[in-house]
């Protein structure tokens, strides 16, 4: 009876030996990279040159469990950190053009609305022109008296005073500033017609996106 105990005992030990010798083999890693001529090599602790090429991770069967590319340079890790502000500047872009488009469609639900408000738009600027024409006008005509003036006291033979001639100088800066402002609004006004024109079909685009979407469900 003591015998049998025994070898029972004796097996059950050798049995938790040859478990825990099994575990631990299963959990032993090693390492494995390739240098600069392509020649593999391996170790039991990462090294230098396994950090520089970069390794991997293998198991004693030889299966790789875990890539680590290699150290990058100064040089490299600035490019990289660039590359990733331009792709986050990038898609924080497209999520703001996103919410800009939903909010588009939501505000103008159809497409004469939203013509309608870019008619607003030109002809709060045909306004501006309009009053700047106005001024323009006043303005030309107030350099014209002035020069008249001038014009007449020179023909009479009569010296033109100085403040006549301060203030001639003084409306023709009047009058260049009004007609700079006039061409710049003038501009304005061919800039957002063309402006109107892609927003119109980049609406249209969405629009037909948005439809699709609706059937396609």
């Amino acid at each position: 009876m003591r015998k049998t105990i025994f070898a029972i005992a004796m097996l059950a030990l050798t049995s938790g030996v040859h478990a825990q010798t099994t575990n631990s083999s299963a959990s032993h890693y090693r390492y494995r990279w390739k240098d600069s001529s392509g020649l593999p090599h391996y170790s039991d602790s990462l090294t230098a040159d396994a950090l520089k090429y970069g390794y991997d991770v293998v198991n004693d069967r030889g299966i790789t469990v875990q890539h680590v590319d290699r150290q990058l340079t100064p040089e490299e890790r600035a490019a990289a950190a660039k590359v990733a502000e331009q792709k986050a500047a990038d898609d924080r872009a497209a999520e703001q053009r996103a919410r800009n488009d939903s909010q588009l469609l939501n505000a103008y639900p159809t497409e004469e609305a939203y013509k309608a408000s870019q008619r607003q738009a030109l002809d709060n600027i045909d306004e501006q022109i309009s009053t700047t024409r106005s001024n323009l006008r006043t303005q030309e005509k107030a350099l014209t008296d002035l020069l008249t003036r001038a014009g007449d006291l020179e023909r009479a033979k009569q010296p033109v005073p100085k403040f006549l001639n301060d203030n001639i100088a003084k409306q023709r800066d009047v009058v260049a500033h009004q007609r700079d402002t006039l061409e710049r609004e003038q501009t304005a006004r061919e800039t957002t017609e063309q402006k109107n024109a892609k927003d119109l079909q980049h609406y249209r685009d969405l629009k037909a996106a948005q439809e699709k979407a609706r059937l396609g469900q």
